[in-house]
């Protein structure tokens, strides 16, 4: 609304003009770009920044009146990546928007439920003083995720693992509760997923030393301190060493020399693993040459060599590969190639094309830890693969073990019929690789024969040319 007086020639006010205008409409245009400003535009939840706000509010709060009482969840998806690339995105739209559904049913009115982005949504919790109370509605959020859905004629059970943090006076901002939070969910994902776990003060402490960990394990390549061991892999048909699988080390300044369970988790998580993995094929190869042109007189020895998820997953693998077999000289006929059921399963198809590829370079392809994955018979048939490794946990106490025992026969009797070799790694005893012989086992690895060892020693192993 405006106004304005008219004057008379004295300057005498006589009456106001004044005219009115409807901005309904743009009233309406700010408020939604207000709302889309701190709203997630798919499921309609609030948005990182929003709940950012009304965290803050929260402990402001609390430090005005001196006491304050709330919890934060992090939740984020189990596998979400897999629903995505299966069935596709608008799909895994659909299952976000089912989710973020699903959590507000279960929430109180007073709580606040947030899309923080990709598959991770936040809580708050109002009036939320104990670790029992925070863990029952964290419970009651696993279960309503959980509940069957149907995604393009399929049933999809979700997953979750969520992190609980109750605030207390040494939270400063929020991004310090939600960060506290966001850890106990990734200590609730490593210990299997589908779970909660509540924030406790050596959480922190470990992230701390990983992140002093992650920023040494950048430099290691650098400075050289990853090395080579190799574990030798013995035909029991002719009792010798056929072959070495390549296992990388880490001599690490402070702490000595690391195993793969001490770092390779950080580097899958990192991304690390990829540069790694292409240093461990390449400097594998390169000694394999060396090995073949020491030992012309015996029959050449072949590497095997693990390849991650992250890195099968990338789309220059071939050419990364063809690269390192033509540097290092050696025929891709004595490279293996160990691939877990899981990272081949991430994408059948894309997986199917990739190891068609690596077979074109004579390269020989096995399934590493069998019978820990999948184990679909479908795939067995479908993947053009060479040999299947038993994983040593079947191994351990087959002679003892009937079951395992009879999983081991059915494993090898299974792989015998596709025309295909089979590995059992984590021998360490006399009977059990008596055992393995009488089942038809080609190959074998463990401490029986030796552990993985550096590469004077291997050399070692080849000149004495024992047979077992």
């Amino acid at each position: 609304t405006r106004g304005q007086a008219v004057r008379d020639r004295h300057q005498r006010a006589y009456r106001i003009a004044g005219s009115q205008t409807d901005i309904t409409a743009r009233k309406l245009a700010e408020e939604r770009v207000q709302h889309d400003a701190l709203h997630d535009t798919l499921t309609g939840l609030p948005n990182r920044v929003l709940f950012i706000d009304r965290l803050r509010q929260t402990l402001a709060r609390g430090k005005r009146t001196g006491s304050s009482a709330f919890a934060v969840l992090f939740i984020d998806l189990d596998r979400f990546k897999v629903v995505n690339e299966s069935l596709g995105h608008m799909r895994g739209d659909e299952l976000l928007v089912t989710t973020a559904h699903r959590l507000e049913e279960v929430l109180r009115a007073g709580d606040t439920v947030a899309r923080m982005g990709g598959d991770e949504f936040a809580v708050l919790l109002e009036d939320t003083s104990s670790t029992v109370e925070a863990a029952s509605i964290a419970h009651q959020i696993l279960d309503a995720i959980s509940n069957p859905m149907m995604l393009d004629g399929k049933e999809i059970v979700s997953t979750a693992s969520i992190g609980v943090a109750l605030w207390d006076e040494n939270y400063k901002g929020p991004e310090d509760i939600l960060r506290d939070a966001d850890l106990a969910m990734y200590s609730a994902k490593s210990e299997g997923k589908a779970r909660i776990a509540l924030f406790h003060a050596t959480l922190h402490k470990r992230a701390v030393a990983i992140l002093d960990l992650e920023s040494d394990l950048r430099r290691a390549l650098d400075r050289n301190e990853m090395v080579l061991h190799y574990q030798p892999i013995i035909s029991l048909d002719s009792g010798q060493i056929n072959g070495f699988e390549a296992l990388v080390r880490w001599r690490h300044t402070d702490h000595g020399v690391l195993s793969p369970l001490d770092f390779i988790p950080l580097a899958e998580e990192t991304g690390l693993i990829v540069p790694i993995g292409e240093w461990v094929l390449r400097r594998a190869c390169e000694q394999m040459g060396i090995w073949h042109a020491d030992f012309p007189d015996r029959p050449p020895l072949q590497i095997n060599v693990n390849l991650s998820s992250r890195q099968f997953g990338k789309v220059d693998l071939v050419r990364s590969v063809i690269d390192t077999l033509q540097s290092s000289g050696m025929d891709g006929s004595f490279l293996k190639l160990e691939i877990t059921e899981s990272a081949l399963m991430e994408n059948a198809q894309r997986s199917t094309k990739m190891l068609e590829q690596l077979k074109q370079l004579k390269i020989k392809l096995s399934i590493d830890d069998f019978g820990t994955g999948y184990s679909s018979l479908a795939y067995l048939r479908t993947f053009p693969i060479d040999t299947i490794k038993i994983d040593k946990s079947f191994i351990t106490d087959m002679v003892t073990n009937r079951d395992n025992l009879e999983i081991v026969r059915t494993i090898t009797a299974l792989a015998h019929n596709l025309n295909l070799d089979v590995i059992a790694e984590g021998v360490e005893t006399a009977e059990q690789l008596a055992q393995l012989r009488a089942l038809g086992v080609e190959y074998a690895q463990g401490y029986f024969f030796s552990k993985p060892c550096d590469v004077p020693a291997a050399t070692e192993l080849i000149q004495r040319n024992q047979t077992w």
